[in-house]
């Protein structure tokens, strides 16, 4: 499984790199948004634009104090990218022209040897494009310029990034059966390397190690059971230098790459502390995503069980992330050993789920009881009505619903949707994806949520 590309934004402040940002990324995710208390990072986010499918991070967000000097937070900026990402895009103001602060970043940039585009941003009216040939001057190949805020000249600019790096379109995941892959998450010492060292086990022969360089991480096949999985980036966070001061940030990153190339996610969360800003951040990629999911809860032999039994922390960490409540929790001490094994179920159990289809006669059948028991809001006293449902696709599971006011099912109607779901069929530890379509005689014409 290929993980997405990922584009870092670099440049001064006020060239428009958040602007650039939001138009590649979008709409936020809506399951997410809609629950109070969940940090969004703006900084970090998927892209899906014009047929091109990758991970866009907006180094801006990533400063230091403000009292750093600028060419300092420009340089640890640039260092980010180097580190994190497949292709940078340094963004300058096309109406400023070259300052010297853009051409030392670009000559640090350039020693990386990975690829560099140079984007002129606020080219908003084509007489200013001309301007940028002040650019050519330093030796770069091309320049291009774009207007982040009026939607020009972005498709060329990642035509030509997909050339240098792969931009992927969204595909179908092809599943392979044999083979379960595994994201290990969590904040830094959440105990995610105890983990995967009692996961990997002696007695369950590591096949394989793949050294990681700055583009690959180290992946560990293992086998339990006679069934294969394989552990994603390993390897953990390979920080160096100065940009540890930003280690938190950067773990993101890292868990975003690993959620990226996996069907499952193991969500480590320390049992001494519990849900941090961190771990909400990351189970909201873990939803963006829609991966299926487990929630593990290590170091529980450091839990005076007297004050904190399961049932009280599952209630806890529930609270805050009512939105992956269909997760299966479980804690473990990979010191002791204590239901390592039973990891290995859970995740079986899950990725069934995650690629389970259910027989339409048998969704349509549920469906009627659903609606019957709780209808769609009605349009302007008009009742909403579902006339069929049918399952597209698995991985996650989702799920496409006819009906005659698809602006209706608003986001508390999709929730009870998929509770009911939940309730009838099972789908312990998957996302669910639900999509709403108007019956219409042509069909052409649509509404999707998803």
């Amino acid at each position: 499984l290929m993980a997405h590309a990922i584009v870092a934004l670099v440049g001064r402040p006020n060239v428009g790199k958040s602007t650039l940002f939001n138009r590649l990324v979008g709409r936020r995710s809506a399951i997410v948004e809609s629950f109070p208390g969940v940090t969004r990072d703006r900084h970090i986010g998927h892209s899906k634009y014009k047929g091109y499918s990758f991970i866009v991070i907006d180094t801006g967000g990533f400063e230091p104090d403000a009292d750093t000097s600028l060419l300092q937070q420009m340089r640890l900026q640039a260092q980010m990218a180097v580190e994190e990402a497949d292709l940078t895009v340094l963004v300058v103001d096309a109406r400023e022209g070259w300052i010297p602060a853009d051409l030392d970043i670009f000559q640090s940039l350039s020693r990386s040897g990975k690829p560099i585009l140079v984007a002129a941003n606020k080219t908003d009216v084509p007489h200013l494009d001309h301007q940028s040939v002040d650019f050519y001057r330093f030796g770069i190949e091309q320049v291009f310029p774009i207007s982040a805020e009026h939607d020009r000249g972005i498709g060329e600019l990642l035509e030509v990034a997909s050339q240098l790096v792969t931009l992927q379109e969204e595909k179908p995941k092809q599943e392979d059966e044999q083979l379960i892959k595994v994201a290990v998450v969590g904040k830094p010492n959440a105990g995610k390397s105890s983990l995967v060292n009692a996961l990997l086990g002696e007695q369950r022969m590591i096949v394989d190690s793949i050294p990681g360089t700055t583009r690959d991480p180290v992946d560990s096949l293992c086998f339990f059971q006679d069934k294969r999985f394989l552990l994603v980036d390993t390897a953990g966070i390979r920080r160096k230098g100065r940009v540890s001061q930003k280690v938190e940030t950067y773990s993101v990153v890292a868990a975003l790459k690993a959620i990226e190339r996996a069907d499952v996610a193991l969500l480590v969360m320390d049992s001494t502390e519990l849900v941090s800003e961190q771990v909400m951040r990351i189970a909201g990629y873990v939803m963006d995503r829609a991966r299926a999911l487990v929630i593990v809860l290590s170091k529980w032999d450091l839990v005076d069980t007297r004050q904190l039994n399961i049932k009280k922390a599952e209630q806890l960490v529930f609270d805050k992330l009512n939105f992956i409540d269909f997760a299966p929790l479980v804690p473990v001490s990979a010191m002791k050993g204590d239901r390592v094994d039973r990891l290995f179920g859970l995740i079986q159990k899950v990725h069934g789920q995650y690629t389970r289809r259910i027989k339409t006669s048998d969704l349509n059948s549920v469906m009627q009881l659903i609606v019957e028991r709780h209808p769609p809001p009605a349009k302007s006293g008009r009742p909403t009505k579902i006339y069929y449902s049918n399952q597209i696709s698995v991985a996650p599971p989702s799920f496409v619903f006819m009906t005659n006011h698809p602006e209706k099912t608003n986001f508390s109607y999709e929730r009870y949707v998929t509770n009911q779901l939940r309730h009838y069929f099972g789908f312990e530890g998957t996302p669910l994806q639900l999509i709403w379509r108007k019956k219409s005689a042509s069909r052409e014409r649509g509404s999707k949520r998803s």
